[in-house]
């Protein structure tokens, strides 16, 4: 297999949290993803500037300017960051602190055997980490792939990586 990235999407405003919670929760998932099976990591900045801490990957930060037109267009700014050798992404959010290495493993497995577009599932909810190879790369709209047809993988034993919306949900985490 080619490589695979992982890019993590961290442009958003943060209205509801009141602060920059990218900067707050970013340092946790990227602990995590260096212990997943990607070869890279690409972090989508843009209402804040971010920095990428130090990592044992190839970590880099990367300034979406259409990030207000919805997370499609901020993964679309990882995905065109990305060289031609990369095959596949895993898509996850940085206000997800919880993320299981494991499951980044699970959903890949899944894609390397089946293809298409594979999303994580948590009590048989769509969830992260999301895999999609570099043919479904064109299709993403602005609204993200919420609306696109996935396979899901149960990862529940593993456990939700967490959504991090508000002060009270990083407290409940």
């Amino acid at each position: 297999m080619s490589r695979v990235a992982a890019i993590v999407l961290a442009a958003g405003e943060a209205t509801r949290f009141g602060s920059p919670k990218q900067r707050l929760l970013l340092p946790a998932v990227l602990e995590r993803l260096a212990e997943a099976p990607v070869d890279e990591i690409v972090v989508v900045a843009g209402a804040y500037e971010l920095d990428a801490p130090g990592s044992t990957r190839a970590l880099r930060v990367v300034s979406c300017r259409t990030w207000a037109q919805g997370p499609g267009a901020s993964l679309r700014c990882g995905l065109g960051a990305l060289e031609d050798d990369v095959e596949a992404v895993v898509v996850v959010l940085a206000d997800g602190p919880h993320l299981s290495p494991r499951a980044v493993e699970r959903v890949l497995d899944d894609w390397q055997a089946h293809g298409g577009i594979v999303a994580a599932s948590y009590d048989g909810a769509r969830g992260h980490p999301l895999v999609l190879g570099r043919d479904a790369w064109s299709r993403v709209p602005d609204e993200g792939l919420r609306d696109l047809p996935v396979r899901l993988v149960p990862c529940d034993d593993l456990g939700a990586p967490g959504d991090v919306d508000t002060e009270e949900d990083l407290e409940t985490l």
